[in-house]
C-alpha cells in the first residue's frame, strides 16, 4: 500500500486536542533524559515539547513523511534537529536515554516486536514511552471502513489505511513491555472532545485515518468529493451536534516502560 501523504496545515488544525495526550503521556516521564529520539515526530510541534521540558537535552525528531519534516524545521536548534526515517524499519545506532512515540505506532503493523531493538538501546535506566489511538471501533472509524468496502469503493479502497489490528490492548502492551524487564505504567483515557464548525469530525479525521483514503484518490478529485461526501453524511447521523458542539469521543492508549539500570 501506498504511504499516505500528509498534510501539516490539516493535521495542525486541531492541534490542541492531539497535542492533550502528549502531555498526558509526557507528565509521566521521569529523570532528566540528556538525548532523546522523537519517533514519528510529525510537525514538530510536540517536539518543541520535549524541547521545552528537558532544555539541556539533545533531541532528534524521525518521520518518514517529507511534509512533516519540512513544517518540523521551523523548531529546529543547535540541540533540536530532525531526520527521515521510517519506524517500520528504524535501527536506531546509539544510545538514548529517552525514545518517545507520539500517535505514530498505529501506522506501523507488528510494531511490538520492535519493542526488544528499541529497548536495547537505551541507556540503563532509560524510558520508552508512547501513545496510540485506541478508537478503532469509534463509529469514525468503523463508518469508514464499511464505506471502503462498499461496493461503489472496493475495487479502489478496499483494505486501504485499514489498522485495526495494528494497535494492542492496554494489557498486552503491560505484558510486552514487563516480560522484557521494564518497570511499566499502561494506562487509557478516553477524551469526551467537543468539536466546532461545520462537519467537524469529518474535519478532524482529514488530517489523520482519512489521510490513506485521500491519497489513493488523489489524482481523481470527483472520487475525492463524491467520497467524502457519503462519509460526510453518514458521519453526521453518527456525531450529530449538540447545543455546545459535537462530541467526539477520543480513546488513547499510554505505555511508559523505564528499563532496570544493569
Amino acid at each position: 500500500m501506498t504511504a499516505p501523504t500528509w498534510d501539516p496545515q490539516q493535521y495542525l488544525r486541531h492541534a490542541d486536542h492531539r497535542t492533550r495526550p502528549f502531555h498526558d503521556l509526557l507528565g509521566r516521564i521521569t529523570g532528566t533524559p540528556a538525548r532523546i529520539a522523537d519517533l514519528g515526530c510529525g510537525a514538530g510541534n510536540v517536539t518543541a515539547l520535549l524541547a521545552g521540558r528537558w532544555p539541556q537535552a539533545r533531541i532528534t525528531g524521525y518521520d518518514n513523511s517529507p511534509q512533516m519534516l519540512e513544517q518540523a524545521q521551523r523548531y529546529a536548534s543547535p540541540l533540536l534537529d530532525f531526520a527521515p526515517a521510517d519506524a517500520a524499519t528504524w535501527a536506531p545506532t546509539e544510545t538514548y536515554d529517552l525514545i518517545v512515540s507520539n500517535a505514530l505506532l498505529q501506522w506501523v503493523p507488528g510494531h511490538a516486536d520492535r519493542f526488544p531493538r528499541w529497548l536495547g538501546t537505551l541507556a540503563p535506566g532509560g524510558t520508552f514511552a508512547f501513545q496510540v489511538p485506541g478508537n478503532f471501533t469509534a463509529p469514525s472509524h468503523t463508518i469508514l471502513a464499511e464505506l471502503r468496502e462498499s461496493p461503489r469503493w472496493k475495487p479502489r479502497l478496499s483494505g486501504v489505511g485499514d489498522r485495526t489490528a495494528a494497535v494492542l490492548e492496554p494489557g498486552d502492551y503491560l505484558t510486552r513491555l514487563s516480560d522484557l524487564g521494564c518497570d511499566t505504567d499502561v494506562w487509557e483515557t478516553t477524551y469526551l472532545q467537543l468539536l466546532t464548525g461545520d462537519d467537524p469530525v469529518l474535519d478532524w479525521v482529514k488530517g489523520t485515518a482519512l489521510r490513506p483514503v485521500l491519497t489513493a484518490l488523489a489524482d481523481d478529485p470527483q472520487a475525492t468529493a463524491g467520497f467524502l461526501a457519503e462519509y460526510r453524511d453518514l458521519l453526521r447521523a453518527a456525531y450529530p451536534p449538540g447545543p455546545h458542539g459535537t462530541v467526539f469521543p477520543f480513546r488513547r492508549i499510554f505505555a511508559v516502560a523505564r528499563r532496570g539500570k544493569r
